[in-house]
């Protein structure tokens, strides 16, 4: 009864600029990247579940076979009016409410982590339900921040700290036992470090 949390591989986009729900593309290193993640899952998985955003779903059409139910609730969080601006050019002004308190403070026109955790864990909880009712493995091809909410509600962590306890990287892989809720982490391949905020 395992459940394989996968993250998207490396997206097409520069450093330091805000993306959520921008549908953005994958970098040429794609197939290799799946490989090394193909290695460290099953060859049989019963169903996948998949947000929608290309970077997710070509990497869930390309590793399984398995019927592929797409949700937008596996979507990662809604940045609203500062998708795809570079983090550094937003105003001090309009950003430091939200550095205050990310958990809580919703991005202008978009989602504050709560609503992400929110609608990630009600998702995870009906897929959680199917895997204990058939017993068979199955996986969610999702986004960081998607994954790190899963593990933050396994694990009763809060979401303020949940980017020091979960540093997820890029492809990265975590097994998550359906009934008990214990995981573990079986790739996370250390990349350069993210930008999910602006330097000052």
């Amino acid at each position: 009864m395992e459940i394989y949390l996968i993250r998207h591989t490396r997206p097409a986009i520069e450093k330091g600029i805000c993306y959520g729900q921008a549908d953005l593309d994958i970098v040429e290193s794609f197939y290799e990247e799946a490989a090394i993640i193909r290695a460290v899952i099953p060859a049989k998985i019963h169903r996948v579940y998949s947000s929608p955003l290309q970077r997710c779903r070509k990497l869930a059409e390309h590793l399984f076979e398995s019927p592929i139910e797409f949700h937008n609730d596996l979507m990662e969080i809604n940045c609203g009016e500062w998708e795809l601006r570079h983090w550094d050019t937003i105003p001090k002004e309009e950003v430091q409410p939200w550095m205050d308190n990310f958990v809580q403070v919703r991005i202008p026109g978009g989602e504050s982590y709560e609503d992400l955790y929110t609608r990630t864990t009600q998702r995870f909880e009906q897929i959680r339900s199917s895997v204990l009712e058939n017993a068979k493995p199955i996986a969610i091809v999702a986004h960081g921040g998607v994954i790190r909410s899963i593990l933050s509600h396994l694990t009763g962590t809060p979401m303020r700290d949940s980017f020091q306890r979960f540093p997820l990287f890029y492809g990265c892989v975590a097994r998550v036992k359906a009934d008990t809720g214990n995981h573990e982490i079986l790739l996370n391949i250390e990349q350069e470090k993210e930008q999910h905020r602006p330097k000052t």
